[in-house]
């Protein structure tokens, strides 16, 4: 268990999901070719399927359909290929270096990317568009790092802090 997830444990609260098997995880890598950051994973098997603070969606991809991560990905790749949408980007969708990979949605309209990295030996990123502009910010931080920044309130293109005033908080949607 690595300090961040301990961190988000501590804010978030006990995580009941739990999840064990490698299996759903194995079947993405393989449709999509490109494994997703350890740190995403950790979060996603504890908690599974939630939303967070009634704004912030996250999907477990053993999860039922309408939940399902690897539907999710695979709807939005789609969707963020075609032009209308692409223009939206500062990079195109998919699992090559330095392309984005759908992960999440926000109430709030916002859509929330981890950037593939050029290396290897380079850290994933966090990339939110939010979809009533054009506009896009990449975070040069982890998962791990922009979801624990995000439940400190802090500055990460999707504010909590009227959403949760009495600290965050996450319910089971999957």
């Amino acid at each position: 268990m690595t300090a961040t997830f301990s961190e988000i444990r501590a804010l978030l609260g006990e995580p009941r999901f739990n999840w064990t098997d490698p299996a759903p995880w194995q079947e993405m890598e393989r449709e999509f070719g490109v494994a997703f950051p350890e740190d995403f994973r950790e979060v996603m098997d504890a908690y599974g399927s939630i939303t967070v603070n009634t704004q912030l969606y996250l999907r477990h991809p053993a999860s039922f359909p309408l939940f399902n991560l690897r539907d999710y990905v695979r709807d939005e790749l789609e969707a963020w290929r075609e032009e209308e949408f692409a223009e939206y980007l500062p990079s195109p969708v998919g699992p090559n270096p330095g392309e984005l990979m759908p992960m999440a949605t926000a109430m709030t309209g916002e859509w929330i990317f981890l950037r593939v990295p050029d290396d290897s030996s380079s850290p994933w990123r966090v990339l939110v568009q939010e979809f009533d502009s054009p506009g896009w910010e990449l975070h040069e931080m982890t998962f791990g790092e922009w979801l624990l920044a995000y439940l400190r309130g802090e500055e990460v293109t999707l504010c909590s802090r009227n959403l949760a005033p009495e600290g965050p908080f996450y319910e089971r949607t999957g």
